[in-house]
């Protein structure tokens, strides 16, 4: 018989549980605590995840029918239905939050030096969002449609090592472009995003911020062209040019020139018409940055 860890146990080998406690210590989170700690909250909830549970019920159903393993897991607790949904209500999400940061630079470091995923030696974040619908009834506090509840994932995904570096949960309601407004940009890197982020007040506080962004434009953007550059039309790029833009209100919010490229996918017969403020890159790389947006959908 094989006598060696369990494959969860040897992936929660892996979390710095020392730093796992400062984050608890901090927030006080095992205060008056006398089971169930922190700690067993966090395994209980990883497995959950790693296995795909729908609900605290099924959880503790998986759980129940190991209870040999669970000392091996790292669960030193007994599981109930009602331990963990007090567990959910009383520990300070801030915890976790803290955490999952120094995980994700944990995970940075095992691609730091794999090469740039498009060729590139910047940070390049793809940004999207989806729609999760829920029951009303259970979840007044999400209001979305009149009969339907639903929240938002607005999710930002460094592509090198697809690893989520930013999570804003909202309500449905909430338009994809008020995200920008929670975000921090770094200087250097790309924001690659679709046109449901085209706002130039809020694209220009990420020029103002020495990063880049590369977007899609819409039918009825108003652009005047300044300079047209010469293109290879082999490579499917039709046009490559420095625009303002011509309406008042817009240029205000945006008065510098950007970018403008429109780009032939043959693959998928579609033609693509692209915005950004990098004026450097190559068009066609300026297309193949916002392929990798793909990968976050």
């Amino acid at each position: 018989m094989y006598q060696g860890k369990f494959i969860f146990t040897q992936i929660m080998d892996r979390a710095p549980w020392r730093r796992f406690q400062t984050c608890v210590d901090r927030y006080r989170g095992d205060r008056n605590v006398q089971t169930f700690k922190c700690s067993d909250y966090f395994r209980v909830m990883a497995f959950a995840q790693l296995t795909y549970r729908e609900s605290l019920r099924d959880i503790v159903a998986c759980l129940d029918a190991i209870p040999e393993k669970m000392y091996h897991m790292g669960i030193r607790s007994g599981i109930s239905r009602n331990n963990l949904s007090n567990a959910t209500k009383q520990r300070d999400w801030r915890i976790f939050a803290d955490f999952a940061q120094i995980l994700i630079e944990q995970a940075e470091s095992l691609y730091g030096h794999d090469a740039k995923p498009v060729g590139i030696d910047a940070t390049v974040y793809a940004l999207d969002s989806t729609t999760i619908d829920l029951c009303l009834s259970l979840f007044p506090w999400a209001p979305f449609r009149k009969t339907k509840a639903a929240i938002k994932l607005h999710t930002l995904l460094n592509i090198q090592g697809d690893i989520p570096e930013f999570i804003l949960i909202s309500n449905g309601k909430l338009h994809d472009v008020n995200v920008l407004d929670y975000m921090a940009f770094q200087a250097g890197a790309f924001y690659v995003m679709d046109r449901g982020y085209l706002d130039f007040e809020r694209l220009y506080k990420i020029n103002q911020a020495k990063a880049f962004f590369v977007t899609r434009a819409k039918k009825n953007t108003q652009l005047t062209r300044r300079y047209s550059h010469p293109v290879d039309k082999t490579t499917g790029i039709q046009c490559d040019q420095t625009v303002v833009l011509t309406n008042e209100d817009s240029f205000s919010t945006y008065p510098e020139p950007f970018r403008r490229v429109r780009y032939y996918d043959a693959q998928l017969d579609k033609r693509f018409v692209f915005l950004t403020n990098n004026m450097s890159l190559p068009a066609k790389l300026i297309a193949d940055l916002y392929r990798s947006r793909w990968r976050v959908e």
